[in-house]
């Protein structure tokens, strides 16, 4: 029986083979991720219905599993008609996940096609693709080494 909060039997199995450095996509519902992946990648959808399930949940169901090193996510746009005034309210709640799960990381923001790169490594073992709605809820994670 698992003790952490993540019950999903084949993100189980893609974490459980995953090494360090390995990394996870958490995509929002706008996210192309049958084009916009690593070589290696396996994608997951847990897109039920519009708002279900959102890219927050999967976070603190993944932290909840493995360790994580570093959290990158997708910078908003300043000019345009996607342009945001601020940070995305979404990235308040991955912060606070982050904080309840006891870890000290920092968002650290990546320009678009930058994330879309950074996303498309060898590295890349597996997608989630949400149904969240919120625009620039995209979250790379990436695998650090356990220590206890």
């Amino acid at each position: 029986m698992l003790k952490h909060r993540l019950i999903h039997p084949r993100i189980n199995e893609i974490l459980g083979r995953a090494g360090h450095h390995g990394k996870i996509l958490i995509a929002d519902g706008n996210y192309p991720a049958s084009s916009k992946k690593g070589p290696n990648a396996e994608v997951v959808s847990l897109n039920l219905m519009p708002g279900v399930v959102t890219c927050d949940q999967v976070l603190r169901a993944v932290l909840s599993a493995v360790p994580i090193e570093k959290i990158e996510t997708m910078m908003t746009e300043t000019s345009g008609m996607y342009a945001l005034d601020g940070d995305p309210p979404v990235w308040a709640e991955y912060e606070e996940s982050i904080r309840q799960a006891g870890l000290a990381l920092r968002l650290e923001p990546v320009e678009k096609w930058s994330f879309y790169d950074a996303v498309a490594t060898e590295d890349h073992i597996l997608t989630i693709q949400t149904a969240d709605q919120q625009r620039y809820a995209n979250i790379l994670l990436s695998i650090g080494v356990r220590m206890d």
